[in-house]
């Protein structure tokens, strides 16, 4: 295993209770050799549970280097899914035979010098609900998995730095990981308040030079900022400053546009669609773009919402909610699923900006759901489904790697939206 440590997700539990959501959603590739095991298996498309299905397609990427997946019904269910929701390969032929992928999830491995940190994806509902045994127990089955997903020599990986990959040294850069985690730890503190902090903390290591800071120079810098971010925050507050305030004009525009994106269905179904399925995305990308009216379906959910009604006071987070975003952070954060490998090669800052987006876009999704329903508060369930269907995109879908997404955060931030996106969707 090329001599690296894991570093586990201690606050976070998670087992498997087999509601087979990651088996809907995800398109599942696979290697060579895994079609190959497949196929020795005895699995044939001619099998009765197939239903026309293939079991697995060469057709993700582009013509002239075409990878395998596993195929996938109209509904998005993965060909292998039986009746009661579990996998045929698994009851056959035993956890160790299905791919990798399926194995993986919803684990993440991340280099960070000698050590691998571990994070997860909260696309499974019992990741969000911390349902399980806790994380740090499976230390032993962490590394057996390890051993097959992390590349040789990851303790080479440079670190990814603060604004590109490789600016910094691993050691100096954990200061900064850590305290952004610091910052979104306090648990009498709303989430917003301490994500706010951390973008403004954020903000000044943007604004700053530190190349040429010694180790303890760099580790006072760090202290320093932090404990001013936290304590800009204070004082507007205590001056009337820090009250909620609606996004500017451009960051209206720059921040429906990027909702979209995470409220979006990317099934199967739907991105094999042609040519309709592509005008369908461009009226849909031109009604949010103008922001009035009714919202165009999204989420299979085909109910009169205006995007006016979303604007509107939706009652503030419960307790609960509260825990789960907090956990959220913390575990991305520590987890480096935020920046370098994980994240499209984005450095700290940038990649930062980007995960502090995903909170009020959470928020903007929740409320689509409770006013489709017909309510007028959120409730702990609402924001579950919420992280559990964007966070299936952020760092996943090509969308967050195209410069045309970079510019969209790189303005929101010039314009300060990103902390008043936070603020506005928590209400």
């Amino acid at each position: 295993m090329d001599g690296f440590g894991l570093q586990l997700p201690t606050i976070q539990n998670w087992s498997c209770h087999s509601c087979s959501e990651c088996c809907t959603r995800h398109v599942v590739e696979i290697t060579e050799e895994e079609r190959q095991r497949i196929v020795d298996q005895g699995w044939s498309d001619d099998d009765d549970f197939t239903e026309g299905t293939p079991v697995t397609v060469r057709d993700l990427g582009p013509f002239w280097n075409r990878r395998w997946r596993l195929g996938q019904k109209p509904n998005g269910a993965c060909v292998f899914l039986d009746g009661q929701g579990l996998c045929r390969i698994h009851a056959k032929f035993g956890e160790p035979t299905k791919p990798l992928a399926c194995r993986v999830y919803p684990y993440a491995f991340h280099p960070q010098g000698r050590q691998v940190t571990v994070s997860l994806r909260y696309s499974c509902p019992s990741v969000v609900e911390n349902k399980g045994r806790p994380v740090a127990q499976q230390e032993s089955e962490l590394k057996e998995m390890a051993a097959e997903v992390v590349p040789k020599g990851v303790t080479q990986a440079p670190s990814p730095g603060l604004r590109r990959t490789g600016d910094l040294e691993w050691l100096p850069f954990r200061q900064f990981v850590n305290s952004l985690e610091a910052l979104m730890t306090p648990p009498d503190v709303p989430v917003a308040t301490k994500l706010v902090t951390a973008v403004r903390f954020i903000d000044m290591v943007a604004e700053s030079r530190v190349d040429r800071l010694s180790n303890q120079q760099l580790s006072d810098f760090v202290e320093i900022i932090c404990e001013a971010s936290r304590s800009e925050l204070e004082a507007a507050g205590e001056s009337g400053e820090g009250q909620i305030q609606p996004l500017s004009a451009a960051g209206r525009l720059l921040f429906r546009m990027l909702a979209a994106q995470y409220a979006r269905n990317d099934s199967l179904s739907n991105w094999k669609t042609g040519l309709m399925g592509r005008f369908r995305l461009l009226r849909v990308g031109t009604r949010f773009a103008l922001g009035r009216g009714r919202i165009p379906p999204l989420q299979d959910i085909d109910q009169p919402v205006t995007f006016d009604r979303l604007e509107k006071p939706f009652g503030g987070l419960t307790p609960q909610a509260e825990e789960m975003f907090t956990r959220y952070f913390r575990v991305k954060i520590r987890g480096l699923q935020f920046c370098g490998r994980a994240f499209f090669g984005f450095g700290l800052i940038e990649g930062f900006r980007s995960l502090a987006l995903v909170f009020p876009s959470m928020l903007w999704l929740a409320r689509f759901m409770v006013a489709a329903d017909g309510r007028q508060r959120l409730e702990t369930a609402d924001v579950a489904k919420a992280i559990e269907l964007a966070d299936h995109y952020h760092g996943y879908t090509p969308q967050f790697n195209r410069h045309q997404y970079r510019w969209q955060v790189a303005m929101l931030a010039r314009g300060g939206d990103i902390s008043r996106a936070i603020g506005w969707y928590s209400r």
